[in-house]
């Protein structure tokens, strides 16, 4: 068999030991008592509940699409809830964490709405994490300002509930993600047999949700693109400020199109927010340091951390090039995030992402990083999303004086989430003299790996630092395959049961921008993978 068979032979022999550990999975959640808050689902499932609730025959409503719709509908009431505040009472900054709360709510209201019409149960299990993100979201911007007015102005009894609701929900739908992957697994075996392997460089080393009119857009020299909007400080564009050109998306002709926007050199002060609504935006700059974006809102200075991005995109489809997003609130300032970036199937590609605590928030669904700069001090890559990031420059700055740093701190909180944040083939290093460590666990289930990247002599041997006591110790899952440099030992890491230095490519494998963004980025309509490789 010569080289080009082999390989497809041994990528379908590959994906069918995949698919066999979930073949063996157990029977599908048909049932109440088999969820995660069984109390909860019986309550809301119960039949005066669903009379309420469904507007058509439950005989003909699968369980799943039942829970689904349940949990839609106390989405609404809980939007309601948060609209319906008396905010006599709070003072500015509650009324800050109150506006990210709505915000929240609304969107989560869209992503349950998605999630019922969907056929893609991958896509599914995505949109669930992020309601559930953004509910915790809404939490953590009172935590923010040591605020009790959630607790005393909320129903908290009826926001756990839905947290509830959405946590059932993600477990009845993972049955449907692992038959989804063994199936299609297996289909691709079949079809297989005797076909060429498509090579990375002739996808030009993008996810295949990256369609080809956005490959040549992304591999394209500035000057060669040709943008919708021209932003340009000395008023030789269409607009002084990246903003406006956002804005002017919303007024485009064709609906929802791929809008380009071309920000020419220079350093454009200015808080930039791409609204859900505002879908397939690109912003192409002329360089990394070239085109810089600054902010410098931050938690101290009266933000909450939701809105302190000097970038904030959650508009789907959104994609960056050639440019850097910084934000120039200094470590003292504690959380000062760069770029909030909640779009799914989002792109950065030759992007600088500069800040101290906090720089980059990956805060929900799937996110793809190649040949990014990114620099920061105390959990600098954090947040709930889908995220990997390839061939990426992790620069790790001075902290202040006493403090350590970490890398990531990833914020898992449900064990069926889809969520983690995957460092693949790139390199940390940065300043020494302070300890250096890959991540803490933000949240109960956090998840991170870190596959064959370079890791510098001021990673600490012990790796990984603990957020308090033995918070999330035994649930978390830290990997490390194949990495390389003076701070790549494992002989001196942490003996937590979730850390787990990884020697089998299959395990390794599940981390692969393939397999792990979503089922359709690794088995494309013409039956022909996308291989990104471990």
């Amino acid at each position: 068999m010569d080289k080009l068979g082999l390989i497809p032979f041994l990528y379908a022999h590959f994906l069918i030991l995949i698919s066999f550990q979930y073949l063996v999975h157990a029977a599908p959640i048909t049932s109440c008592d088999q969820t995660p808050h069984p109390q909860v689902c019986a309550h809301f499932m119960g039949p005066d509940q669903l009379v309420a609730t469904l507007d058509q025959d439950r005989s003909h409503i699968s369980f799943h699409e039942r829970a689904i719709r349940v949990t839609l509908n106390q989405a609404v009431r809980a939007h309601q809830l948060v609209s319906g505040i008396d905010l006599s009472s709070f003072h500015d900054r509650a009324k800050l964490a109150w506006s990210d709360c709505l915000e929240l709510y609304a969107d989560s209201l869209d992503l349950l709405n998605q999630s019922m019409t969907s056929t893609n149960p991958v896509d599914s299990q995505t949109w669930l994490s992020a309601a559930i993100s953004n509910h915790e979201t809404c939490k953590n911007g009172f935590l923010d300002f040591n605020s009790g007015y959630l607790l005393e102005n909320l129903p908290v009894v009826m926001l756990t509930n839905f947290s509830k609701l959405i946590s059932n929900s993600l477990a009845i739908n993972k049955d449907r993600v692992e038959s989804y992957y063994s199936s299609a697994a297996l289909r691709f075996a079949k079809q297989t047999r005797g076909r060429r392997l498509l090579a990375d460089h002739q996808n030009g080393l993008f996810p295949s949700w990256v369609s080809a009119a956005d490959r040549k857009l992304l591999q394209k020299s500035t000057g060669a693109i040709r943008a919708d909007v021209v932003v340009a400080q000395d008023g030789s564009g269409d607009y002084q400020s990246v903003s406006a050109a956002v804005a002017a998306s919303s007024k485009r002709r064709g609906g929802s199109g791929r809008f380009v926007i071309y920000v020419k050199g220079g350093v454009y002060n200015e808080n930039v927010e791409v609204k859900r609504s505002m879908k397939n935006i690109m912003v192409i700059g002329d360089g990394m340091d070239v085109t810089v974006i600054r902010g410098g809102k931050s938690v101290a200075g009266g933000a909450t951390t939701f809105r302190s991005a000097t970038f904030a995109v959650m508009g789907s489809g959104f994609i960056a090039r050639d440019l850097t997003i910084e934000n120039t609130a200094g470590p003292s300032k504690h959380q000062a995030v760069a770029l909030r970036s909640g779009s799914d199937f989002s792109v950065f590609y030759s992007c600088g992402i500069k800040g101290y605590q906090d720089t980059l928030y990956v805060y929900a669904q799937r996110q793809f990083y190649r040949n990014c700069n990114i620099q920061g001090t105390i959990d600098f890559i954090f947040g709930d999303a889908a995220a990997v990031f390839q061939s990426c420059n992790i620069y790790v700055r001075k902290p202040m004086s006493g403090q350590w740093t970490t890398v990531t701190a990833q914020g898992r909180s449900d064990p069926n989430e889809n969520t983690g944040i995957i460092i693949h083939n790139s390199h940390v290093g940065g300043a020494g003299g302070f300890k250096v460590y890959l991540g803490r666990p933000w949240k109960q289930y956090s998840r991170t790996v870190f596959m064959k990247t370079g890791l510098d002599g001021i990673v600490s041997p012990a790796g990984w630092l603990a957020w308090s006591g033995g918070f999330a110790l035994k649930t978390l899952y830290y990997g490390e395959y194949m990495n390389t440099g003076a701070g790549a030992s494992t002989g001196g890491r942490v003996n937590w049961p979730g850390f787990h230095v990884i020697t089998s490519p299959a395990e390794a494998g599940k981390f692969t921008v393939g397999n792990f963004l979503g089922g359709n980025s690794w088995i494309p309509s013409t039956g022909v993978p996308f291989d990104s490789g471990l």
